[in-house]
């Protein structure tokens, strides 16, 4: 595939955390003919695509549509438009955004022949009955704890069944993940970003106490992942699909994590650190919406992707939020 900084790419999620960072990102390392795909009436996602070069601004639900009429050849899909509120309980919503929406995206690919990587979910994994390594022999075993976690199964189970596929494809498990462009989040930002804004507001952070017997107050267990890693996995199978003709990377799932399982408390106190604070955590009861839908451990087993050939180093838990406190929440809050 001829692939270079003047190829067009679709950008899914455009205006969202990963999307638009994603975006600035390729904007930097000199691709600007993208075609970004997202809802863009919210105006708090607004700021995310601030001083962003691209060829089209596209709403989701008109995208098919409109790239149909066009006469564009597109060398490469990113797709990471989902709902990904764990907290929204109406499957349709999660059916509608993340599964058949998701399908027409692979449909599309496969009938240009364009290579995809699409957005999975360490949610997949539900309770870590069956671990957390990214072998296809489990995804149909899995059993995720929300309607977010079950639609992106649903999904990558559909994929893994497919006798026609793109050229090139990977479902990334992303894992959790912090950093810049979070901003319009809401609930669903990380705990970094709350508790920066609370340490400003209240010179505390709350966080959830355990309801679970093993785990103390703050000892819930994350693998937390900066989003410039993230950033660099998918550039990284970007260049790898570009010689799909002898590919070097082979298609399917892959855990997007750092491999290491850190805590709430570890988190909170790594950004007291930042802003040179001493810590101080108050422990308030979890919500009961989501109190048994709650994930006490998640620890990406990472071996797959470096077989594939991915060596690059990760940020600590304590370089990643020390780069996002102060030079991305200070500045900009």
């Amino acid at each position: 595939m001829e692939f270079n900084k003047d190829s067009i790419i679709v950008v899914t999620g455009a205006a969202g955390f990963i999307g638009s960072f994603l975006t600035g990102f390729l904007n930097e390392i000199g691709f600007k003919n993208l075609i970004l795909v997202d809802e863009f009436n919210s105006v708090n996602k607004a700021p995310n695509l601030e001083d962003k070069d691209f060829l089209f601004k596209i709403d989701r639900e008109l995208f098919f549509t409109w790239i149909s009429e066009m006469d564009l050849d597109v060398k490469f899909v990113i797709h990471l438009g989902a709902r990904t509120d764990t907290t929204e309980f109406d499957y349709s919503i999660h059916q509608h955004l993340n599964v058949d929406y998701s399908i027409k995206i692979w449909e599309y690919c496969v009938s240009k022949n364009i290579p995809l990587i699409y957005a999975s979910s360490a949610a997949t994994y539900g309770n870590g009955e069956l671990g957390y390594v990214d072998d296809h022999d489990i995804v149909e075993s899995l059993q995720p704890l929300n309607p977010y976690g079950i639609s992106k199964n649903e999904f990558d189970k559909w994929a893994l069944k497919q006798n026609s596929a793109p050229p090139f494809w990977t479902g990334l498990k992303f894992f959790n993940v912090y950093g810049p462009n979070e901003y319009h989040k809401g609930r669903m930002a990380s705990v970094i970003f709350h508790a920066y804004n609370q340490i400003k507001e209240h010179g505390f952070v709350k966080l959830f106490r355990s309801h679970h017997p093993d785990f103390k107050d703050g000892e819930q267990l994350r693998d937390f992942i900066y989003v410039k890693d993230v950033i660099k996995i998918i550039y990284w199978l970007m260049s790898c699909a570009s010689l799909f003709e002898k590919p070097i990377v082979k298609n399917g799932l892959y855990n997007v994590g750092t491999g290491k399982a850190r805590s709430f408390k570890d988190l909170v106190t790594a950004t007291f650190s930042a802003l040179q604070l001493t810590p101080s955590i108050i422990y308030i009861d979890m919500p009961e919406d989501i109190r048994e839908k709650y994930q006490y451990f998640t620890q990406a087993d990472n071996n797959k992707i470096l077989k594939a050939g991915y060596l690059d180093e990760t940020y600590s838990l304590e370089e990643g939020v020390t780069d996002y406190v102060q030079n991305y929440l200070v500045r900009k809050l």
